[in-house]
């Protein structure tokens, strides 16, 4: 329905969800089945829907979680691939919007740049850029579906002596599809997730490259078919045989965690050895993939079918472990002295970590600072009524956490048209500890943190990164715990009177 304000019409709708990537459209599909009765529209600031896997164009850009637990627990996976290709996962986002008609709630070109609260109407109010200037939205219920990084740049370290370069320094977030590196020297800095799928896929093509880190990741080979998914799906029905393989999956990522957590020499010492069986007792292995972290203190990298060893040991790629002293014109020359000659370096230095979009966001006029609200299940922030946020697991595939959001979302909206309830807001016990979001040594979370809200000492403020754990309180779990507070329009603020009693 259209209204009108002094900025022009404004869009009024039931939900309005940011981002039509991954965690958007599994968030609208959810709405669809789950709350039918409720209007809705998806706003995505970019020109076409998939998020993560429109953005990255990199070579070899692919899922580094098994697909079966990243894809939707609503819409099987069968292609097959265990970890599948960006351009695959970008056609399985689209086609789950397409078959669902999610797609026809898509505005694209529609950047959200603040998002304002007004408790005595009980409705978020949108300012977006849209592609003719200005457009207002205004909705009931805010899902923030955007990420947890910024889109138009990366992290890119300032490096000494650029300048002098003759090559040049491409960061792996804005790589430009089509890039030309057949013949050409190419150095990848970083050690994650992106180095480790860039340098098997540029190896093919390109005459050598070099990935240069500071400091060693965990590498883990893993096939790339699943061959107990692949029985499966021959003798059972494709739903069944899905949820099984999922199941499966799910059960396994959680012994593993939990055994790093437990015996972290353990694990490391069988991470190792495995390195070494795929290298060879010739290679360094201690030097270039012995981290100095626990394992799970940062995400594990997988090499598909060993794809990244398949590549050093052809001679096609190296490993070197050191540190930049600066740039210099045929490359980088490193503190050992030793100069690695480039024509084409590219940063994979990490993400640049951002909280809804970088959307200003305040509630009843007062401005809301990320880093000054607490988590609410993983999904809400403190003080911030009727909104949730998509942010997935570290230590597992994104979209599990982000159907459990959703999955929540949906309870909530329905618990409060039927209890006569107008918004939702979470309050935190007066004078809680609270603990960092994400307990991960990565770089870019380490970066981050400080911007980013915190989480509660003791649930439902704690997160713990557990699958099983969120999936029997989120969606079983009561809605009225005590920490979330159901309201009627009109209500800025005051707490229910056996709440302000408890805390006296």
């Amino acid at each position: 329905m259209d209204a009108s304000s002094p900025d022009g019409p404004v869009k009024d709708l039931d939900v309005l969800i940011v981002g039509a990537g991954i965690s958007g459209v599994g968030a609208a599909w959810h709405l669809q089945h789950r709350c039918p009765d409720q209007s809705y529209a998806i706003l995505e600031a970019r020109e076409d829907l998939g998020g993560t896997w429109d953005l990255f164009r990199y070579p070899g850009i692919r899922s580094d979680s098994d697909m079966y637990t990243f894809g939707y627990n609503f819409r099987p996976w069968v292609d097959g691939k265990v970890f599948a290709d960006g351009p695959s996962i970008r056609n399985y986002v689209r086609a789950t919007a397409s078959e669902a008609g999610m797609d026809r709630h898509i505005h694209f070109s529609r950047k959200v740049t603040c998002a304002s609260w007004d408790s005595a109407s009980a409705r978020w109010t949108l300012h977006v850029d849209g592609p003719d200037g200005l457009e207002v939205w205004r909705g009931r219920f805010l899902m923030l579906c955007s990420g947890y990084y910024r889109y138009e740049s990366g992290y890119m370290p300032e490096f000494e002596g650029l300048s002098d370069f003759k090559g040049e320094l491409i960061h792996a977030q804005l790589w430009p599809e089509g890039k030309d590196y057949a013949g050409k020297r190419v150095v990848i800095i970083g050690s994650g997730a992106t180095a480790v799928t860039l340098l098997p896929a540029m190896a093919q093509e390109a005459t050598h490259v070099t990935m240069l880190q500071r400091t060693p990741s965990y590498i883990a080979a893993r096939p790339s078919r699943d061959a107990i998914a692949d029985t499966l799906r021959k003798v059972l029905p494709g739903r069944l045989a899905y949820t099984l393989s999922r199941a499966k999956n799910v059960g396994l990522a959680m012994f593993f965690f939990a055994l790093a957590r437990a015996h972290p020499d353990f694990v490391k010492k069988g991470v190792i050895k495995q390195i070494r069986k795929e290298l060879g007792e010739d290679f360094d292995v201690e030097r270039h993939f012995s981290p100095p972290y626990n394992p799970w203190d940062q995400r594990f990298c997988l090499a598909p079918d060993g794809d990244f060893f398949e590549a050093l040991k052809s001679g096609k790629a190296s490993v070197v472990t050191d540190h930049i002293d600066r740039f210099v014109p045929e490359g980088i020359r490193l503190k050992s002295g030793e100069v690695l000659e480039a024509d084409i370096v590219i940063s994979a230095t990490g993400l640049d970590m951002l909280v809804g979009g970088g959307i200003d966001i305040s509630v009843d006029g007062k401005t809301i600072a990320a880093n000054e609200t607490i988590t609410y299940r993983g999904m809400m922030l403190s003080g911030v009524p009727n909104a949730a946020m998509a942010f997935g697991y570290t230590n597992a595939s994104w979209t599990l956490k982000v159907d459990l959001t959703a999955e929540r979302v949906c309870r909530l909206i329905n618990h409060m048209a039927a209890r006569g309830h107008d918004y939702c807001v979470a309050v935190p016990p007066e004078g809680m500890e609270t603990l960092p979001l994400l307990d991960f040594s990565s770089g870019y979370v380490q970066r981050g943190l400080p911007g980013l809200p915190r989480q509660g000492a003791t649930p439902p403020w704690r997160t713990y990164q557990n699958y099983v754990q969120d999936m029997l309180a989120i969606r079983y779990g009561r809605l009225e715990d005590g920490h979330l507070q159901f309201r009627k329009a009109g209500a800025k603020g005051e707490a229910p009177p056996e709440l302000a009693r408890a805390a006296e």
